[in-house]
């Protein structure tokens, strides 16, 4: 499990054509890639299982707590990225609500883009 940000405060300010926002580069694929929006409402849980492909999410909105094999759950909050390798066994759960885009793919290249939490 590696933890990364893609908040603002780890963007790039763009201001070509008169633009004026910050944009966070996440990640870049080579092969195909399924991307869903995840929604956990209060008490949700994505309950302990290993991960067919490589898996990164994204925490959009609200927090919750993330774990691997290890019994030990870390917070996660908006801005955070959690990445698992193919076959790692993890869980997603919260108290009060997350929304999280997770994307998932067999060639996810993090590091050239978001920094390390």
């Amino acid at each position: 499990m590696e933890f990364y940000k893609f908040d603002k405060n780890c963007g790039k300010h763009i201001s070509q054509f008169n633009s004026d926002f910050m944009m966070s580069r996440i990640i870049q694929m080579d092969k195909p890639a399924h991307i869903s929006c995840m929604h956990l409402g209060e008490n949700g849980i994505v309950g302990y299982h290993q991960a067919v492909t490589p898996q990164l999410l994204l925490v959009v909105n609200g927090e919750g707590y993330v774990r691997n094999e290890k019994e030990e759950y870390v917070k996660v909050s908006s801005g955070d990225a959690v990445f698992w390798e193919k076959d790692e066994w993890h869980e997603t759960k919260t108290k009060t609500g997350l929304t999280a885009i997770v994307v998932e793919s067999e060639e996810l290249y993090l590091s050239l883009f978001m920094p390390v939490k």
